[in-house]
């Protein structure tokens, strides 16, 4: 007995030992734990439990040139509820006027709001969604609420903000401005945003917030720790009205024509200002959108705008001069074993070289070149590359086509490559390239670098301008100028562009019909083609230089450069002179306009008639058939403006002062 007895006392003292050396291990760790690694454990609890979270800089917005917003960035707040950290007495106290407060700003009924909460309550939901996509002074609104306005922790509110970029004028001119890349949140590529991202990207913020049930985080405070600079803007050369006025002119055309795309752009003659870039694609349901950056991007063989370059290089050279005799034959010649053919039928015969331009002979531009520059071919390249047209013209926004000319010696360049670039062809250039070009002729040979940013501002102070750049100060003599835009006044009177002119206003120009795509086995079922027109308004003292591209117009419709993009130039124009006083002066006030004088005895007919019955005025202007009525002593009212498309009351009627008589304006 007594040994049983003093084996169990053994066994308890080997327990009650095991039991101390294992309490004293435990103290050891947790000495260790509290001050050899205290510090580490304390902040992977910390990381754990809190976490700085990046605040965005709010982008620097883009203007226009009249400070018109292009693009700027509005903050959102999404609005979600803690419904743990609540006490049930303020819970209780402000869930109805919370609820109703809610109700008043968002339309939904006061229990919608009620039943939510209630249920967030009984869930323990510590992340309810309340409301999104606030703007700043709705969220001031719903943060002042009851409950709300007692903040995160006793309110339970938790605020979420971020920044969305918007356009307030809309998708006109979006590709120019840029956006954020669909694919990549925050990222911006393409357009002045992206050209200039380093401006108008801003200094991250921080907030701290702590980490909430399954995985949600809840700031600990409303104060950013670090707050958030915002970056620079900048004030673009863009015009909204010119802009607006391009944008529309392309659209119809394209939509009538059923092209596949077109590009425009407008420049101020002497700063390289673009006031309007418009590129518009078209959809599979046939709509239009601002789909690439085809003014910049896009290089295409230029076709028969390129002809003033050729003529100016010949004339430049002195190879010939406007009264040269070319003979263009009956509209075929053989180039070193493959004809080229002029669009009019039995061709030009012997015509001087300034015709040959006016009626865009491809034959007759195609002899010159190759007769003055085929035993010398770097002679007329060497002239294209002191123009400048060998290389991009450098603007910053990312992607602009290369300029492709080939010169002897490349995979590209064969006999027949000299009298083809004559003409347009076996050559590239992008819309912006040759419209510099063509901007450089309307400023008396100055070619200026293309420029679509004016200043860069922080808090409405000036930071940065960006002034005039000159690429060339005088890319030819003056006489070739002063030849080379005579030629391009007279295509607009009486050459190719003949159907654009107009008595009331000048412009000066070159018409362009390209074919593409015709090395497709198709082509002849098929036939696509590009059609141009670039120049300058007004003729005498150009103030805007412009170019227009559309690319496969329907060819049941026309093809044409004068018929498809020459209106859409002769649109912009006539719009910039009517709402822009370009032209100051009147030539002769006193001249009688017979049509007006005409509509003038008829109107003053009718009013002298004794009246007697209603009179039709139909057809006639709006202002004058108010005028006509209301001496009758018919009260009118007017709709639409316009002339008189239709009238309430029906001509013949008995006439009884103080009627009323509606009419319809078209």
């Amino acid at each position: 007995m007594a040994f049983e007895e003093k084996h169990i006392l053994n066994r308890l003292y080997i327990v009650a030992g095991c039991m101390f050396f294992f309490a004293l291990a435990i103290s050891v760790k947790l000495m260790n734990i509290q001050f050899v690694h205290g510090e580490q454990y304390r902040e992977l609890a910390k990381e754990n439990t809190t976490k700085n979270f990046i605040i965005p800089a709010n982008r620097g917005n883009v203007y226009a040139d009249d400070g018109s917003l292009l693009a700027t960035s509005v903050p959102k707040y999404d609005i979600r509820f803690d419904a743990v950290t609540v006490t049930s007495e303020d819970f209780n106290e402000n869930l109805k006027p919370l609820s109703e407060g809610l109700s008043k700003m968002f339309g939904k009924p006061v229990s919608y709001y009620q039943e939510m909460f209630r249920k967030a309550r009984a869930d323990k939901n510590r992340y309810q969604l309340v409301v999104k996509n606030l703007g700043y002074s709705n969220y001031i609104k719903v943060k002042n609420l009851p409950l709300f306005r007692k903040g995160p922790y006793k309110g339970g509110l938790i605020v979420e903000q971020r920044t969305v970029r918007e356009h307030p004028i809309g998708l006109i001119a979006q590709r120019t401005v840029g956006d954020e890349a669909f694919d990549r949140p925050g990222y911006y590529a393409v357009g002045l945003e992206g050209a200039f991202n380093d401006l108008l990207t801003g200094k991250e913020g921080h907030r701290l917030k702590q980490k909430i049930a399954q995985g949600q985080w809840k700031p600990i405070s409303d104060d950013n720790e670090i707050e958030p600079q915002d970056g620079y803007d900048i004030v673009s050369t863009i015009n909204v009205n010119i802009q607006d006025i391009a944008h529309h002119a392309l659209l119809k055309q394209l939509e009538y024509y059923e092209a596949e795309h077109g590009s425009v752009i407008v420049m101020e003659v002497a700063t390289g200002e673009i006031k309007a870039v418009s590129n518009l694609g078209r959809t599979s349901s046939g709509t239009y959108y601002e789909k690439l950056n085809y003014a910049i991007g896009e290089s295409h063989e230029p076709g028969s705008t390129f002809k003033v370059m050729a003529m100016m290089a010949a004339l430049e050279d002195k190879v010939i001069d406007t009264s040269t005799v070319i003979d263009t034959g009956n509209g075929v010649k053989v180039f070193y074993g493959r004809k080229i053919y002029d669009s009019h039928r039995g061709g030009y015969g012997k015509i001087s070289a300034a015709k040959a331009l006016e009626v865009s002979s491809n034959i007759g531009l195609a002899t010159i070149i190759n007769d003055n520059y085929s035993k010398n071919p770097n002679k007329f390249i060497d002239r294209l590359k002191s123009w400048n047209l060998t290389e991009k013209t450098g603007v910053k926004i990312k992607g602009e086509g290369k300029p492709m000319i080939p010169q002897p010696g490349d995979k590209k360049w064969s006999k027949n490559a000299l009298p083809s670039m004559a003409y347009g062809y076996n050559l590239r250039l992008t819309p912006l390239q040759t419209l510099t070009f063509y901007n450089a002729i309307a400023n008396n040979g100055v070619m200026v670098k293309p420029r679509f940013i004016k200043e860069v501002r922080a808090w409405n102070e000036k930071v940065t301008t960006y002034d005039t750049k000159v690429i060339n100060p005088k890319i030819c003599s003056d006489k070739t100028l002063s030849e080379i835009k005579e030629i391009m006044k007279n295509i607009v009177k009486r050459g190719t562009g003949k159907s654009l002119y107009s008595p009331d206003f000048s412009m000066a120009g070159k018409t362009g019909t390209a074919q593409t795509e015709y090395w497709m086995p198709d082509w002849k079922s098929n036939r696509r083609y590009i059609s141009s027109f670039a120049g300058f308004f007004p003729a005498e003292n150009p103030k805007y230089s412009c170019i227009v591209i559309i690319h496969k117009p329907s060819t049941k419709k026309g093809f044409y450069g004068a018929d498809v993009s020459g209106p859409v130039f002769k649109r912009i124009a006539q719009k910039i002179f009517t709402d822009s006083q370009i032209i100051d002066s009147v030539e002769d006030v006193e001249k009688t306009d017979p049509v007006i004088e005409k509509d003038y005895e008829q109107y003053y007919a009718k009013l002298q008639q004794t009246a007697k019955i209603i009179p039709n005025v139909t057809g006639m202007a709006g202002m004058d058939a108010v005028s006509l009525l209301e001496n009758l002593g018919l009260k009118v009212q007017v709709v639409g403006n316009g002339t008189v498309s239709k009238q309430s009351l029906k001509s013949g009627e008995i006439l009884k002062k103080g009627q009323q008589i509606i009419l319809n304006l078209s």
